[in-house]
């Protein structure tokens, strides 16, 4: 089946909304937040880092959620496994480090208790003193789901969840058509968050508050509702596809402004005679990206459609991740329950390009950034940024977080383009509730 039949067969119709209330106790609540991990959390895909990052046998990674730690590798079949990153032997964290190459094996700090790469334990001092039995060769990893798509690896920690590929459904092979499975991570950030994650991922799901915080947006995105589209998945997925090279609707000139001008002029297009007719320029991008495109290496264009090459394709992901994709980077965003602390969270903020030939430095939310992997950057709220925009949107989280403390708080009264906040909510219900 086509990708744009199974888009429209995907796509929920009608209203299908139930309207269950969004009440404040949902985001401040530790009895809530503990079903959100028993039920949602620990049953749905997460992404726990770079392909690229477990290229060569021997090489690990580790990713922090929640209490758990997960342990991925490149195993000597060259396999891609996932690990709870725990020594069963007395439940010791068995590696510290967030990302190793050439391992060989696993020695737990505590008792040193050594384990080969597919998980299984190869030494143990004094192994004859075992009541139950030698656990060399016997004792091993509590192993979990792991799968790869988009340059990204993901784990699961239920083990009767679908395929990765089966409940990501029509939104893997749109992502799929960006070719990312070698893009960069050039900009790799963490910060804590004093908000609940879902007052994140409910901003991501919705684009009302964009002329209100991101105003300089409108020079180069429509951000009318009216001229964006808004896909809601059956899987609990959600895609916004919002217009850009172009000034926004609401906009009072008709000229190029920064930073259209300077993107038109990076592609070839003089940005002179669209003075007086900017809304034509997108046009004329797309025919510039498609004609120049593969000489100058950007060899995915070739799957991309021609709204794909200047427009904005955001995909909020059940339960906690949103990817903004563009044709020339995409970031991941992502905010995590915080461990012991409902009203905080852990932001991630990823932005990566594609590999193109002499292009050393690529435009991200930090600036222009080197095309090589980044380190990871990690502090608390306010401390450094964590990308203009992802700013703007993290100044009303802690604010929000009080008011929804209010006895003046009842239920978000939502438009009709906020719809996607309301289906996160009840996809949530269904997970704690039996219903999926």
């Amino acid at each position: 089946m086509h990708i744009e039949e199974r888009t429209q067969k995907e796509k929920l119709s009608g209203d299908f909304l139930r309207g269950d209330p969004i009440t404040g106790e949902r985001y401040y609540s530790r009895e809530f937040a503990q079903k959100e991990w028993d039920h949602i959390f620990t049953r749905t895909w997460q992404i726990g880092g770079m392909s690229a990052q477990l290229a060569e046998t021997g090489s690990t990674i580790t990713h922090n959620i929640g209490e758990e730690s997960i342990l991925m590798l490149r195993d000597e079949a060259g396999v891609i496994r996932a690990y709870y990153n725990v020594c069963p032997h007395r439940g010791n964290r068995l590696v510290k480090e967030e990302h190793k190459c050439g391992v060989k094996r696993m020695v737990c700090a505590y008792h040193s208790w050594a384990f080969s790469l597919d998980g299984v334990v190869r030494h143990v001092r004094d192994a004859e003193d075992y009541p139950q039995g030698n656990p060399i060769g016997k004792v091993q990893l509590k192993e979990i789901r792991c799968e790869t798509l988009g340059g990204l690896v993901w784990f699961n920690m239920d083990p009767a969840a679908p395929s990765l590929r089966e409940a990501l459904g029509v939104v893997a092979e749109q992502l799929e058509r960006y070719q990312s499975d070698n893009w960069v991570r050039v900009m790799w950030l963490t910060g804590t968050v004093d908000c609940n994650w879902k007052i994140i991922h409910d901003n991501f799901n919705e684009s009302y508050h964009v002329q209100s915080l991101h105003r300089e947006l409108a020079t180069f995105i429509d951000d009318a509702y009216q001229n964006t589209d808004f896909d809601l998945y059956k899987s609990g997925h959600n895609r916004m596809k919002m217009k850009g090279a172009l000034p926004a609707s609401s906009s009072r000139t008709d000229q190029v402004q920064a930073p259209l001008d300077d993107i038109l002029r990076s592609w070839e297009v003089d940005p002179e005679p669209f003075h007086g007719r900017v809304r034509e320029a997108r046009a004329a991008l797309m025919v510039q990206k498609r004609k120049l495109g593969q000489e100058r290496g950007y060899t995915h264009y070739e799957k991309l459609s021609d709204e794909q090459l200047t427009d904005y394709h955001h995909y909020t992901l059940f339960p906690n991740i949103s990817l903004t994709m563009s044709a020339d980077g995409y970031q991941v965003l992502r905010p995590q329950p915080h461990p012991s602390d409902p009203e905080k969270c852990i932001f991630d903020h990823w932005f990566m390009v594609p590999k193109v030939e002499d292009q050393d430095m690529a435009a991200t939310p930090l600036g222009m950034r080197p095309v090589v992997p980044a380190a990871h950057e990690i502090f608390g709220e306010g401390v450094e940024s964590l990308g203009f925009v992802a700013d703007q949107d993290l100044s009303v989280a802690v604010a929000q977080q009080r008011g929804l403390h209010s006895r003046g708080y009842q239920d978000a009264y939502l438009s009709g383009q906020e719809a996607r906040v309301r289906r996160l909510h009840e996809v949530i219900n269904d997970y704690i509730e039996g219903r999926r």
